[in-house]
């Protein structure tokens, strides 16, 4: 406990590049009542030559399994931090944030409300049983087949020559989730691969997820590879 916050997660690594080890911290105020929300979450270094605190406090600062990831993202061979969230809810979502603290100097690499903002589907269905996700500001687009889904749901939407009734529209939520990963063995430097969910006309009904894997450039991430997951069906039904 420091005051009256609770140390969420702890880490230690050189992030400003002197050579020296230094403590990263995550605190919030935290009430068990409503079962382990993090409220007012804030990002604490410790430099470990001087000893001099740099507190960071976040946008978005309120949620569940607040934790810490150290790695080099910006491929400056100095240690960056991410920050993951849950938010809770039935939208799955996260809060996620990278920053490098190269020399002391904070820069933020990436923000949950600018990938948001960036990457932004739509999701309308199609005539034979077809759900199109795309997006004309990446220039991409996905199909979906859901000709699988069973009579009582197409019935819903499409008639018996697999027509449409009305326009429908689905949903591509917020990211859910964005994991470090290496993508190339011969360096430490990780790539991020971030997770939309799409949805059909109610929030439980999983369509498929967008992945998308993003590198570094040299200024910000970029799209490195743009794919739609769906899942897999039984080879032979029991």
């Amino acid at each position: 406990m420091n005051g009256n916050r609770t140390l969420l997660d702890w880490k230690i690594a050189d992030v400003n590049g002197d050579g020296i080890l230094d403590n990263v911290y995550l605190y919030g105020h935290v009430d068990e009542q409503l079962g382990n929300l993090a409220e007012n979450i804030t990002l604490v270094i410790r430099d470990g030559r001087s000893n001099k605190i740099t507190e960071i406090s976040l946008i978005n600062n309120a949620g569940y399994n607040a934790r810490l990831f150290l790695g080099d993202f910006n491929q400056d061979n100095i240690v960056d931090i991410m920050i993951s969230a849950d938010t809770g809810g039935s939208g799955g979502n996260g809060i996620f944030y990278i920053y490098s603290f190269r020399n002391n100097v904070l820069q933020e690499l990436l923000d949950v409300d600018q990938y948001n903002a960036t990457y932004l589907f739509e999701v309308h269905y199609e005539d034979f049983y077809k759900v199109r996700v795309e997006s004309r500001q990446l220039n991409v687009v996905f199909t979906i087949d859901i000709s699988n889904k069973g009579a009582d749901y197409l019935s819903q939407f499409y008639n018996q020559e697999g027509i449409l009734k009305e326009p429908v529209i689905g949903g591509a939520l917020a990211i859910s989730a964005l994991n470090p990963i290496i993508t190339n063995n011969k360096s430490y430097n990780y790539d991020v691969l971030a997770f939309q969910r799409i949805i059909g006309t109610v929030n439980v009904d999983t369509l498929g997820y967008v992945e998308n894997l993003m590198t570094w450039n040299g200024d910000q991430f970029v799209s490195k590879w743009l794919s739609l997951l769906i899942a897999g069906e039984k080879l032979i039904s029991s």
